[in-house]
């Protein structure tokens, strides 16, 4: 196996092992809620004024599907809509006081496992962050440029 694979290897086990690790804890905390939703109402939380396109693209879901989970979300009272007064044609998402709730445990949950795994990260120096960074980023760009190459729409 060359460097290259190994590296890939590695990545795709280290982030199997978080997933493991961080899934009992989720579930426990989140009861009732999937991925998929907990995900999107962190997306709503952290975008600015959040509508389907912009979902889409950061979930890496299509619009149709984000349509449906949106449309579950407002069911279950964790997001609504609202309108600009400028833009009646443009719909956009909040979060509800309940979905409020679930993004705020989430949030905590993520800090608590930065939390636990802050003595791995306290080893690392700047450049070593910068170098992992740039790579990831580099790495990040190369996959976006497939993905438009492919003509496959995220959004």
């Amino acid at each position: 196996m060359n460097k290259q694979e190994q590296l890939i290897m590695n990545f795709r086990d280290l982030f199997d092992k978080m997933i493991w690790l961080n899934k009992y804890k989720m579930e426990d905390s989140l009861k009732g809620y999937k991925p998929s939703e907990v995900h999107c109402i962190e997306s709503i939380g952290k975008i600015v004024d959040a509508n389907v396109t912009k979902l889409a693209k950061s979930l890496y879901m299509t619009r149709g599907a984000i349509s449906k989970l949106s449309k579950k979300l407002i069911e279950k009272g964790l997001i609504e809509t609202y309108q600009k007064p400028d833009n009646k044609k443009e719909i956009y998402f909040r979060l509800t006081d309940q979905g409020k709730v679930i993004y705020n445990i989430h949030e905590e949950l993520h800090k608590e496992f930065q939390e636990r795994d802050r003595v791995v990260f306290e080893q690392i120096n700047e450049e070593q962050f910068d170098s992992m960074l740039r790579f990831v980023e580099k790495y990040s760009k190369h996959l976006d440029a497939e993905i438009k190459k492919q003509g496959i729409a995220i959004n």
